[in-house]
């Protein structure tokens, strides 16, 4: 098939120019069931009009008993399912006599997908993956061997498009049917505990947990057979690409294309249900456990009932506006590397008076709050201007410290950074007016 023939636009557009219609009733939907049914127990492939006729009279008999004239509703059924390419006249006589009718392909997949019940389980999904094992060996065998294009058709293209995919559509088929299961497993443990509260608790544990260890094992094998159907197909792949052979390639590519899908699938859903799982763990012990007798619940749901009539409100005086941690700004500009003179480590002892440098850069802190400073950094300038170069830095940071403790600041999200001279640059605090704490 050609990139063409696969756009979807194209593709849609063909199918709008047909203009297909689904439209089954129950009824509708009974009667292809039973046909089906009849077919697979007596081994039909065709059904006259006769026994077309009585087998929907059979099902009105049964689904709608008081329904009248059902000959004539048979043969408005029968015409209703051929328009819709649901039965096909198979006998090719025309109007010469009754003809003969068969459930098409679409009719089968509709009536196989609401009565057969074929989950994904361990068991047949092992199944599927060892026979695929195996025709894809045999296929690499004779890929190995092809010399004519009819090897290559016949040995390798074949059942490549046949054998091969239909096991792959089983796998994909019940993967469909084990998706329905657990929408339908969903829905129950929803009215489990809509119907027993703390009562169901238990048994949706159990559930979840045997759910879970289902998917987890399927998904084991999905992963693990998957990579070795991947390495057999590659291995097909580069045999067909050397020896040219398009229609096996491209038939290659479909089956790798169809494993990926199933084991994205594998882990979707293994990641999907993960979240379920979880999500009701936490709804059943943050929920039903600290409300058994569904009290709390209860009121919140007259609460909310009332809210139109009865409106309710919380309100608060005089809050506290929530202390929020800014995150730090960092200083965007080159800074100085902090660096001191080097010096002998052993100086000689000398005679000098002992000097508190705590208590002399405390005393010009007060100075300089005493003389109405507004700010950090004009603090800090006062100070550094009776400090040696050799302590600017460390003195910096001692009459913030001081700065904290003495004075009041004003509260801002943004604190810019400023410099105080060449060599020293502070991040500003405002000071709050009135200078010292009380």
């Amino acid at each position: 098939m050609t990139d063409h023939a696969k756009d979807p636009q194209i593709i849609l557009a063909a199918l709008a120019r047909s203009h297909p219609v689904l439209e089954l009733g129950t009824l509708d939907l009974c009667f292809l069931a039973a046909l089906h049914l009849q077919a697979d127990g007596a081994a039909l492939s065709a059904f006259n009009e006769e026994k077309l006729s009585e087998v929907f009279e059979q099902v009105c008999a049964l689904i709608e008993p008081r329904a009248d004239n059902p000959r004539r509703r048979a043969t408005h059924a029968i015409q209703r399912l051929r328009d819709q390419k649901l039965l096909a006249r198979v006998d090719g006589a025309g109007v010469l006599r009754a003809g003969e009718f068969a459930l098409t392909r679409l009719a089968a997949g509709i009536v196989e997908s609401y009565l057969e019940d074929e989950s994904l389980t361990r068991e047949n999904l092992t199944q599927l993956t060892r026979i695929l094992r195996i025709s894809l060996a045999e296929i690499l065998t004779r890929a190995g061997e092809a010399q004519a294009p009819g090897d290559w058709k016949n040995g390798v293209e074949a059942p490549l498009r046949v054998s091969v995919s239909d096991l792959v559509s089983g796998i994909e088929r019940r993967q469909r049917s084990l998706d329905l299961e657990q929408q339908a497993f969903q829905a129950r443990i929803a009215k489990l505990l809509e119907s027993d509260w703390f009562g169901a608790v238990d048994q949706c544990l159990e559930l979840l947990e045997s759910t879970s260890r289902t998917l987890t094992e399927l998904n084991d094998i999905l992963l693990r057979d998957s990579h070795e159907l991947s390495s057999v197909l590659q291995d097909i792949q580069e045999i067909t690409v050397n020896a040219q052979a398009e229609g096996a390639e491209a038939a290659v590519e479909r089956v790798m294309e169809q494993v990926d899908r199933i084991r994205s699938w594998g882990a979707a859903r293994q990641r999907a249900w993960s979240e379920y799982y979880q999500y009701v763990h936490r709804y059943l012990c943050d929920v039903v456990r600290l409300d058994p007798s569904r009290a709390l619940i209860q009121r919140l749901r007259e609460q909310l009932s009332q809210h139109t009539t009865r409106p309710f409100a919380l309100s608060v005086a005089a809050a506290a506006a929530p202390r929020l941690l800014r995150e730090i700004e960092p200083f965007k500009d080159d800074k100085p590397k902090v660096s001191r003179p080097r010096a002998e480590r052993e100086r000689p002892p000398s005679d000098s008076e002992a000097v508190d440098q705590h208590a002399i850069v405390e005393e010009l802190v007060q100075g300089a709050l005493s003389r109405g400073s507004n700010g950090l950094c004009d603090v800090t300038q006062q100070v550094s201007a009776e400090t040696p170069d050799e302590l600017q830095f460390v003195t910096a940071g001692r009459v913030a410290q001081v700065v904290a403790r003495l004075a009041r600041t004003t509260i801002d999200r943004d604190r810019p950074w400023v410099r105080v001279h060449d060599g020293l640059v502070i991040e500003e605090w405002k000071l709050a007016k009135g200078g010292a704490r009380d």
